[in-house]
């Protein structure tokens, strides 16, 4: 018998994860300047995010998002004194944070008629 070769995913560290030529990176106003913004993965850990277009970045954060031009290596060196390690490129669902909502009212409970509890008590006797 041979064996049949088998068509496996390759493994995400053999893939090349840096796309080529500059990115989209989303920023806000800082006190220097312009900041890259960070996120969290779904998971909790703060990543830095990129778009390999500039529709892509307002298809996901809208168009009113200010954005500046970055390849990959800067990116990550811009991160790095921030503990942020962890770069994700095009994301595509990005959910806006919840909004709490206040307490409702508390609800008191329907009064009974007291002249329906007694007439359906039964006599102690």
């Amino acid at each position: 018998m041979t064996a049949t070769p088998h068509d496996e995913d390759p493994d995400p560290a053999e893939q090349d994860p840096a796309p080529a030529g500059l990115l989209y990176v989303p920023v806000r106003p800082g006190p220097a300047g312009l900041a890259a913004r960070m996120f969290r993965t779904p998971l909790g850990p703060r990543t830095a995010v990129a778009f390999t277009s500039a529709h892509r970045l307002t298809a996901t954060l809208g168009a009113g998002q200010p954005w500046i031009r970055l390849a990959e290596p800067a990116l990550r060196r811009l991160t790095a004194p921030l503990g942020v390690a962890r770069l994700t490129v095009d994301p595509t669902l990005c959910a806006p944070a919840p909004v709490p909502t206040p307490p409702s009212p508390p609800r008191a409970a329907p009064l009974k008629d007291p002249a329906a509890v007694t007439a359906t008590a039964a006599p102690v006797g």
